[in-house]
């Protein structure tokens, strides 16, 4: 399967395709990564030029289609705008000959776009992933936090519920952890208002973390790395600001396989995370050995 990082997971979301890259390995999973790909515009092209918001991702696309594969997109707003290139060429002639001219090759979209969370929960499949767990994540509350981007609009994504996912749910609940039910999985965290709108977007920060809390989360699982910065690196800002005492560390879901698999933490990248979350797994015992726990010994 054709592999999108995005820029994203080459700069602050490092942790996420090293994680995302070691999980795929492990399950057999073959990445390629596409040769000499652009950025796929997301953070602004598509609200400055329309053309140029569909041109952008419709060249990686016709790359991979070239090779006859589907792409693996890891980050929801990348997938978000794929999907979209997708649509629009697949959806109009018309469309497809103006993107085609503009990125001067042929893009014809037989393949398709998936998330990595999707290829992960259904292609590669839960049975699949629970059989590669040694390290259970035994007593670990999660809350799947999935944003707004990455089932939503529904006719775009074409994967899981739009109000209530579970794919994420139902990987946690395989590496035997328990996902919480609480009330702000598909909620928007902010994350494109913080520089220019912080006081607007403090308040959907504080309700994330403040539902999660109140239902039990020790942490959260996010699948996008918008979201991650998000709710990672400003944690502590919302601590002072509503002077709440959140400490809730933020795991790619990629992240929380690989420990289930029995990777180390710096393998995974977790040294990177502003907040620490060694103190939650130690006190979890997740790092240790199942047949040397504690309550097992």
């Amino acid at each position: 399967m054709a592999y999108y990082p995005g820029c994203s997971l080459n700069a602050t979301g490092i942790e996420y395709n090293i994680s995302a890259k070691a999980v795929a390995k492990h399950l057999g999973l073959e990445l390629w990564e596409i040769p000499d790909w652009n950025c796929c515009g997301a953070s602004a092209a598509h609200s400055t030029n329309h053309l140029l918001g569909l041109a952008l991702p419709a060249r990686n696309l016709a790359i991979a289609e070239k090779e006859g594969l589907d792409v693996a997109v890891p980050c929801a707003a990348c997938f978000s705008r794929m999907k979209a290139a997708e649509m629009a060429v697949r959806q109009s002639p018309d469309m497809k000959q103006t993107i085609n001219e503009l990125i001067e090759m042929t893009y014809n979209a037989t393949n398709h776009t998936r998330n990595l969370l999707d290829v992960m929960a259904n292609a590669v499949g839960i049975e699949t992933i629970a059989e590669k767990v040694v390290k259970p994540l035994s007593g670990l509350k999660v809350a799947a936090y999935y944003g707004c981007l990455l089932v939503r609009p529904p006719e775009i994504a074409q994967f899981d519920d739009a109000e209530n996912p579970m794919s994420m749910d139902r990987i946690i609940e395989a590496l035997g952890g328990t996902p919480v039910e609480w009330s702000f999985k598909v909620e928007c965290c902010g994350a494109g208002h913080t520089t220019a709108l912080p006081e607007a977007a403090a308040p959907m920060l504080h309700n994330i973390f403040r539902n999660a809390a109140e239902n039990g989360a020790d942490c959260f699982a996010v699948a996008c790395p918008l979201c991650f910065l998000n709710l990672d690196m400003r944690q502590s800002e919302i601590k002072k600001k509503y002077s709440a005492g959140y400490n809730l560390p933020v795991f790619y879901f990629t992240e929380l396989m690989g420990l289930a698999f029995g990777y180390a933490p710096k393998d995974l990248g977790l040294n990177k995370h502003f907040v620490n979350p060694m103190p939650l797994l130690d006190s979890k015992e997740i790092l240790r050995h199942p047949s040397a726990r504690r309550e097992e010994a």
